[in-house]
């Protein structure tokens, strides 16, 4: 059989941009992937799809209830799901064939089926019609992702009780749509769904939602949400859930239970290596089985490389990009980095929330001292303009240095102005180097810049 310099195992974000860049370097590369569209799960059933929603979403509920504030009557405005549902798989189909079309360019062999190591040199590739065939490299990259988890006592059909794929994908709003988990995806999806109608019910174990995010903003967070008619349930511990002719019933421990029409399962992901076989191998991983690999994201075995979300850190898919980029990178010139406190995070609802670097708990909780600068929103004038006042930009930096050490937005574009934060954390900038920074006006860039010169020992201008 013919050997390739390196087979890539999985076809999602970090997989496929390893394989490109594999590939761009001068490597006979192949990637293996289980489905017949590439791009993973993200492009498939999560941040592209769900992105897409979102976004038709909000278009809806500004032009059915928030227009005609700003003089535009838009009358008789209805929901058409199915042609919103449209939008979203002629998004997924064009930017699938679009990696398909860099497969092609970079002459990147592309396998359909599902990957299992043989040994440290082969896999064994099966497809959909139950042939097998081997495959054999002197190197391989696991970028196989991850799946969604449950919680004991419920019982998932994919129809009443599901994950975000089925979320995605409800043909009329539910009535009563209960999420099970206040983190990123249940908050975006609860969003989308209550903009088109549903009563939302969010059941969340922890005190806040958003756990992980500085506690700033998940209070901001929560608040906005709830102005947008969507209920919490924190510190509530399920017990169960299960679908009943007339709907379903979701049992809460010390609590009432809820009756509901749909339950989206959205507590968190593990990693997907269950099939991958490689104890075979003698492959490490941790008790989530999570692939264990070194600081080249190289495992104990010589030659067998894993990125994204099968190996610890954030399940995120700019993370697994920056690792596939990284990686390859090392394999072919031996060096590759990633600077893993400037990775940010997004969640897209509305107002959208981002965050880089550390929160205010993380550093008390390292001993770390800092100073803190906040703008407010509600005094920019591009969003005062663009009727977007609510949220703020929070900036951390050392309390010495004054490098940045951290920042986190809710507002409009959050997710688009995070970028320049993690670049100047990338850059070891400090605070006042960021305040000095001209930014145009009116922007809401500028809330970027008035926070850094709050966290510089200043004062912001316009508060």
């Amino acid at each position: 059989m013919k050997k390739h310099d390196l087979i890539v195992i999985g076809a999602g974000p970090g997989g496929y941009v390893a394989a490109i860049r594999a590939a761009q370097l001068g490597l006979d590369v192949a990637c293996v992937d289980n489905n017949p569209k590439l791009g993973g799960t993200c492009l498939r059933v999560g941040c592209i799809p769900s992105k897409a929603m979102l976004e038709m979403s909000e278009r809806y509920y500004e032009a059915r209830y928030e227009m005609k504030k700003y003089g535009i009557i838009a009358d008789k405005v209805r929901l058409d799901l199915e042609a919103m549902h449209k939008h979203k798989t002629d998004t997924i189909d064009t930017l699938a064939k679009g990696i398909e079309g860099l497969f092609k360019k970079n002459k990147i062999t592309r396998v359909e089926g599902l990957a299992s190591f043989v040994s440290s040199s082969r896999i064994e590739v099966l497809d959909k019609k139950g042939k097998k065939t081997e495959m054999a490299a002197s190197h391989f990259i696991i970028a196989t992702g991850s799946v969604p988890v449950s919680l004991p006592g419920i019982e998932v059909d994919g129809k009443d009780i599901g994950f975000s794929s089925e979320a995605l994908n409800y043909e009329q709003p539910p009535e009563h749509l209960v999420v099970i988990g206040g983190g990123y995806i249940g908050l975006e999806m609860g969003s989308v769904w209550n903009r088109l109608g549903s009563k939302v019910t969010v059941v969340e174990y922890f005190d806040r939602i958003l756990p992980n995010m500085d506690h700033d903003l998940s209070t901001a967070a929560k608040k906005q949400f709830e102005k947008q008619g969507i209920e919490f349930l924190l510190s509530s511990k399920v017990a169960g859930a299960k679908a009943q002719e007339s709907g379903v019933v979701v049992e809460i421990e010390d609590g009432e239970p809820i009756k509901c029409d749909k339950v989206l399962m959205a507590v968190g992901r593990k990693a997907n290596t269950d099939k991958l076989n490689l104890d075979k191998i003698g492959v490490k991983v941790d008790d989530r089985g999570r692939v264990l690999v070194d600081e080249h994201w190289q495992t104990n075995v010589e030659g067998v490389f894993a990125i994204g979300d099968v190996i610890p850190g954030l399940m995120l898919a700019h993370k697994a990009e920056e690792e596939g980029l990284a990686c390859a990178d090392y394999l072919v010139t031996g060096h590759g980095e990633v600077n893993y406190d400037a990775i940010p995070g997004v969640v897209y609802t509305h107002p959208e929330i981002a965050s880089v670097g550390k929160t205010e708990q993380e550093l008390k909780a390292d001993g770390i001292a800092f100073k803190t600068g906040k703008f407010s929103f509600a005094a920019s004038g591009r969003a005062r303009a663009m009727g977007q006042t609510d949220g703020m930009v929070k900036m951390l930096a050392h309390a010495h240095s004054d490098r940045i050490l951290g920042a986190h937005i809710i507002g409009p574009r959050a997710g688009d102005l995070i970028a320049e934060v993690a670049v100047a954390i990338s850059f070891g900038a400090s605070s006042e180097d960021l305040a000095h920074v001209s930014h145009a006006h009116p922007t809401l860039a500028e809330a970027i810049k008035e926070a850094a010169i709050a966290a510089s020992g200043g004062q912001a201008i316009h508060m």
